[in-house]
């Protein structure tokens, strides 16, 4: 089909100006698919027309991805380029914004070995360290942002014939993420205000602990010593606001890795890797996963726990109400830049150090004994839902709402 040019123009220069802010001069490192290439074009053009110095895109492709799966021997697949991510890292120091087109097949892999996709996955994590760690320490500005291919549009809309299903998510992108009307630009100003109430709000509290309580969930999830909650627009070390995710309804900050207790079930499926690992259940014991299970994509989720000392810990916790505009859609996107904006979630792995008072001068060691965790994978997964109460624990064990029926209490 051909998505409306209007609406895909309208994404691309929203994500330019209110998403990256990108700089007069400043170089951008672009990542997408070849099947995102018309997004990407206007991306690149809306740059340039926002005054960027050099505009790099770096493109994956499906069939590429597999030919290695396929053909590849077996060393290939303890390998990654780090060359590329090293160079990436040092656009970044140089002073480069970063964005990602999300427009991936979800199943892409489900017919791969799950033991070879983890060890691609693994040693790709590693070698992109050097690109990752500016990004997740907010040093440079970065947005995320999706486009719809035919065989993800399949997935959310398994029932419409191609064309129609592509233009079905192409709406659905484009609703969530707040691009309608005649002012986007405005939009995402109101928005990021009504997020920061909800930030102040909760940093004002100082809660030491959450309490989750609902059908297989009973949490007691520590904060991290000085965490902060954040949401919406972020200023980047670089002096620059911007918006990390589009879209984004979530307020999140750093738990502590070693005072998590109970069990919590997961509320949504996850697709990670070409498997979907749906009804997860785990318990935790001080901070670390003891036990799990789940009931498809067990030993994935199993993989993914051992990926290092800390994948089995969680380094975010984020707040969304059941009645977010992407919750209230009825959609499954099996992407996270989507799902984890329709309830509240945990990510299993490293944390966002600028979600804990002075972590960009933090060392990792520093970082950890604030409750801060380490880890070369970051995984979302959704554990809220309209059954789960909420309640902030101060330092003296006192209770406040903070949630009621997915919904915020105040």
């Amino acid at each position: 089909m051909t998505i409306d040019p209007q609406k895909l123009d309208r994404l691309a220069e929203v994500a330019v100006r209110t998403g990256l802010n990108i700089q007069e001069g400043q170089d951008l490192i672009l990542t997408a698919s070849t099947a995102a290439l018309p997004l990407v074009r206007r991306v690149v053009a809306h740059a340039y027309k926002a005054g960027a110095g050099v505009v790099t895109p770096i493109l994956s492709d499906d069939e590429v991805t597999l030919a290695r799966f396929e053909n590849a021997s077996d060393q290939s697949f303890d390998k990654a380029a780090g060359w590329l991510f090293e160079g990436m890292g040092q656009a970044f120091k140089d002073g480069a914004a970063r964005m990602a087109i999300k427009a991936d097949n979800p199943m892409l892999l489900a017919g791969q070995d799950p033991d070879i996709v983890g060890r691609v996955s693994k040693a790709s994590s590693i070698a992109a360290k050097p690109a990752m760690d500016p990004v997740v320490g907010m040093e440079v500005n970065w947005n995320i942002i999706a486009y719809p291919t035919p065989e993800w549009a399949a997935m959310v809309f398994p029932d419409l014939e191609p064309d129609a299903a592509q233009g079905a998510l192409m709406d659905a992108i484009f609703a969530a993420s707040r691009v309608a009307g005649d002012d986007p630009v405005q939009n995402w100003a109101d928005h990021t205000v009504e997020l920061k109430k909800r930030v102040d709000w909760l940093n004002d509290h100082a809660f030491t602990a959450l309490h989750y309580a609902g059908p297989g969930t009973d949490l007691m999830l520590g904060l991290a010593d000085g965490h902060i909650w954040k949401g919406g627009a972020t200023l980047g070390k670089n002096g620059v606001v911007f918006q990390p995710n589009i879209p984004t309804e979530e307020v999140f900050t750093c738990p502590h890795a070693f005072k998590v207790d109970g069990t919590v079930s997961s509320t949504k499926p996850l697709a990670h890797n070409g498997t979907v690992i749906d009804g997860i259940q785990v318990r935790f014991e001080a901070g670390r996963i003891v036990d799990a299970t789940a009931t498809s994509g067990e030993e994935v989720l199993r993989k993914l726990m051992a990926t290092d000392d800390g994948a089995s810990r969680i380094g975010e916790v984020a707040l969304v109400p059941h009645s977010s505009p992407i919750s209230q859609s009825g959609l499954l996107y099996y992407n996270t830049l989507f799902d984890e904006n329709a309830a509240s979630h945990i990510a299993l792995g490293q944390c966002y150090a600028d979600t804990i008072e002075g972590g960009g001068t933090l060392s990792p060691e520093e970082l950890k004994q604030r409750g801060g965790n380490g880890s070369i994978i970051h995984v979302d997964w959704m554990i809220g839902s309209g059954q789960i109460d909420i309640d902030g624990v101060g330092a003296d064990g006192s209770r406040t709402p903070v949630m009621r029926a997915g919904e915020w209490a105040s």
